[in-house]
């Protein structure tokens, strides 16, 4: 038996028939059949040779296929994306332009797990320019524009040049305009996860001096701090990779060693620790001894301004 789930909804429907199961199907590929027994292929709307050819076709009249799930409207993207060459299918890609403003009716869950989807293949950047073009983003993210389409262009380079896997949520990022609270509303208005939405308003603060990789690293996170590297284009992107496998360090000193050199308790500690551990970011990490060597220098800067 073959089983469909209409509409996302608890209908369900059941067939033995594989041409009626292949009829509810949303592209002409996605209703390819075999024998497990025989290999013997059943293509009923001429999926093969689509397949072939890289066209993405609706199984029967597209419009009529988008209003049974809007969320089909993205899924021509992300396959286009993925499978297709030349122009997209005229009638397929006139529907998605038609009918783009119905997926304001779908839930944010699901139109930015398939955004994201999307983004997750190795260069979707003409399926996007389609997108721009046609108005799909318009209804739901209309700050993605060209402009941020060349950025994500160039990341995509980046990434590719860097040997760093691509990230959907990093190029997500490039696609929206630079700037904390538009990542952090935009992140809300998908009901991405708290986890996403900082990294996202990590990679496009706007009020984050410059510092080098590994201080940018230990202050805002590893995955943050690739992002940064990547969507800056006059960052060397090969700092990423060093950050790839990058483990954050633990500051090997606490208020009772600043004690045990003789800064009385008080709150000179928790100022003179700060200033010890600034240090320590600043020269990169070094281990304990040098570590020491600061604090000593401190505690008795402290003690002096006592004096």
């Amino acid at each position: 038996e073959f089983r469909r789930v209409l509409f996302r909804s608890a209908t369900i429907a059941f067939t033995d028939d594989w041409r009626l199961d292949a009829a509810r199907r949303d592209f002409t590929f996605n209703a390819l059949y075999a024998d497990p027994l025989t290999h013997e292929l059943f293509d009923y709307h001429g999926g093969h040779d689509d397949l072939m050819k890289g066209q993405v076709r609706f199984i029967g009249k597209a419009a009529d296929r988008i209003a049974e799930d809007h969320l089909r409207i993205l899924r021509f993207f992300r396959f286009y994306a993925r499978f297709g060459r030349g122009a997209p299918d005229a009638q397929a890609y006139d529907a998605c332009r038609a009918q783009a403003s119905s997926l304001m009716a779908l839930s944010r869950e699901r139109i930015a797990d398939e955004l994201l989807k999307l983004l997750g293949l190795p260069d979707p950047s003409a399926s996007l320019e389609l997108m721009i073009a046609g108005g799909i983003f318009q209804p739901v993210i209309p700050e993605i524009t060209t402009e941020g389409l060349e950025r994500l262009k160039l990341l995509i380079a980046r990434e590719q040049g860097a040997g760093v896997p691509p990230s959907p949520v990093r190029r997500l990022c490039a696609l929206i305009p630079h700037g904390t609270l538009l990542a952090e509303n935009i992140a809300a208005r998908l009901k991405l996860s708290n986890r996403i939405r900082k990294r996202m308003a990590a990679a496009n603060a706007d009020d984050v001096p410059p510092m080098p990789a590994h201080e940018t690293a230990f202050r805002l996170g590893a995955e943050a701090a690739v992002d940064r590297i990547l969507l800056d284009p006059d960052a060397d992107a090969a700092q990423a990779v060093d950050l790839s496998n990058w483990r954050m360090p633990e500051f090997p000193l606490t208020g009772g060693g600043l004690s045990a050199l003789g800064l009385q308790a008080g709150p000179e500690i928790s100022r003179a620790l700060n200033e010890v551990r600034e240090g320590w970011i600043s020269e990169n990490f070094p281990g304990a001894d040098r570590v020491q060597e600061i604090a000593r220098q401190t505690v008795s800067k402290f003690q002096r301004a006592r004096q």
